[in-house]
């Protein structure tokens, strides 16, 4: 397989901060988050060189992995992959709005 450079969007970004900072408040601790931003991260690296591994969504051209309770969207490009959004399965899945 070909590696590839992981590409994260700023939505991207913000989704995985705001995911971990509720689950700081919430705990009072930095132990969860930590362990959820690890095998969040680890999920991704494997896409560097496995990018097959992921679903097809019902978006066009836009694919998933599961990791847990949440899901990482991402889109195959020449060379990258770009990290569109994570999403808490555990959500309204009206709410998620992607665009291919």
């Amino acid at each position: 397989m070909v590696k590839r450079k992981i590409i994260w969007s700023a939505r991207a970004k913000y989704n995985l901060k705001v995911i971990l900072d509720f689950y700081f408040k919430r705990n009072g601790t930095k132990t969860f988050s930590n362990k959820l931003n690890s095998s969040i991260r680890k999920s991704i690296k494997l896409l560097e060189e496995n990018a097959d591994i992921g679903h097809e969504s019902d978006m066009l051209n836009i694919n998933n992995i599961i990791e847990g309770d949440f899901s990482i969207f991402y889109k195959i490009k020449t060379g990258t992959i770009e990290i569109i959004t994570i999403w808490d399965n555990r959500q309204n899945p009206d709410n998620l709005h992607i665009k291919g």
